[in-house]
């Protein structure tokens, strides 16, 4: 087998090995002879609601399994033509071949991301603040690059992005910032950016031309539907109304009509700028406080390890989750999983899909990587 064609046999079997696991197959394979066998009761659909439950676990159950059953496949029929092809010395089979291997590399890193995107709230819009930390213009600059960064990747996603409430920076970038992301899967894929990201670059604020590192911390939490009952208890609020301040324009207002509620139990803070109204800001505000409470919920259930969300309980070195370098090199380095990249301007302008896959993935297989940081 060639090289080419034997890196992309590899590629799938790891892809497949991960959705097996992710599937649990052999329990997964019981259950969609369950759930067929419930499909053909005439009596499931006297319950409406469950009919329709039953129905999208089944479509669920049989794309995962169908998908990959076709690619299992679909990388047999290929590596064994390959070998035919070897034999009788036909290149262009061999090159077809490869290709279509190529492509199912391709569909099985796709179908991989697709299954892993399963988690309770992993289909909803989402929330996502960015806090400068300390070192001021410096800090404030890198928090306003990663907001750039995310807004980007998102456009590269069809996502639409609304600014919810902005703080500017004392000289240049922003204080903080908190967009509501709204597309398939949005909490899916960006839940796994939580934490602190650390820059290093030549400052362009310092006339001595040194190396500055700075750090911003990213929280990520899903949007919530009615049907997700969260109770909070207005005594236990502190709700403050200020003038909206930001980027100028829509954003600036004469009046008190921005507002931000601190869930004193928690500790959690949110707040909303967006719209002349305070009543409509405090109740954004409000499904956003939610959506934290929620979040921290769903955290709770999670296996992942509780270290893994410290990172925003200080905004500042050992706590990073990833590392972008533009000087003396060019490296983007994440700390979790390993994953690089030496194109950190594409990065910056929203490249965030193989960090997000690999994170994903991590989260299924629980393996810890020993990664060292870059200087």
């Amino acid at each position: 087998m060639r090289a080419e064609a034997q890196q992309y046999i590899d590629r799938i079997d790891a892809a497949l090995e991960l959705l097996r696991r992710f599937l649990d197959w052999d329990r997964a394979l019981r259950r969609l002879d369950e759930l067929n066998a419930r499909v053909e009761d005439p009596t499931l659909w006297d319950n409406a609601k469950l009919a329709q439950e039953v129905m999208r676990e089944r479509t669920r159950l049989e794309s995962a399994i169908g998908a990959t059953r076709a690619i299992e496949g679909g990388k047999t029929d290929n590596a064994e033509l390959i070998d035919m092809a070897e034999a009788e010395g036909d290149e262009e089979m061999v090159t077809e071949a490869i290709a279509s291997l190529k492509a199912l590399a391709e569909r099985a890193d796709e179908d991989k991301i697709k299954a892993l995107l399963a988690g309770e709230a992993d289909a909803s819009d989402t929330y996502l603040e960015i806090h400068a930390g300390a070192g001021g213009t410096e800090s404030q600059d890198w928090a306003e690059i990663l907001s750039r960064m995310y807004r980007r990747w998102a456009e590269r996603r069809g996502y639409k992005v609304d600014l919810v409430d902005y703080q500017a920076g004392e000289t240049a970038g922003i204080k903080s910032a908190t967009f509501l992301i709204k597309g398939e899967n949005a909490y899916g894929y960006a839940k796994t950016e939580s934490g602190v990201h650390r820059l290093v670059r030549i400052s362009p604020y310092d006339s001595a031309a040194r190396r500055h590192t700075s750090f911003s911390s990213v929280w990520v939490y899903p949007v919530i539907d009615d049907n997700i009952d969260i109770e909070v208890k207005e005594s236990d609020l502190k709700i403050d109304t200020y003038r909206a301040s930001g980027a100028g324009g829509q954003h600036v207002n004469t009046t008190d009509s921005a507002v931000r509620i601190t869930h004193v139990p928690s500790g959690i803070i949110v707040a909303s700028q967006n719209d002349r109204s305070q009543h409509k800001n405090r109740a954004t505000a409000m499904n956003m406080l939610k959506a934290r409470l929620y979040e921290a919920e769903l955290r709770k259930r999670e296996e992942v390890a509780n270290s893994d969300y410290q990172a925003k309980t200080e905004i500042g070195w050992g706590h990073q989750i990833r590392s972008y370098v533009l000087q003396p090199y060019q490296l983007v380095k994440d700390l979790r999983t390993g994953v690089t990249s030496t194109a950190p301007d594409d990065v910056l302008d929203g490249a965030l899909d193989p960090f997000m896959a690999a994170a994903l993935s991590q989260k299924v297989t629980g393996e810890k990587v020993d990664v060292e940081d870059v200087d």
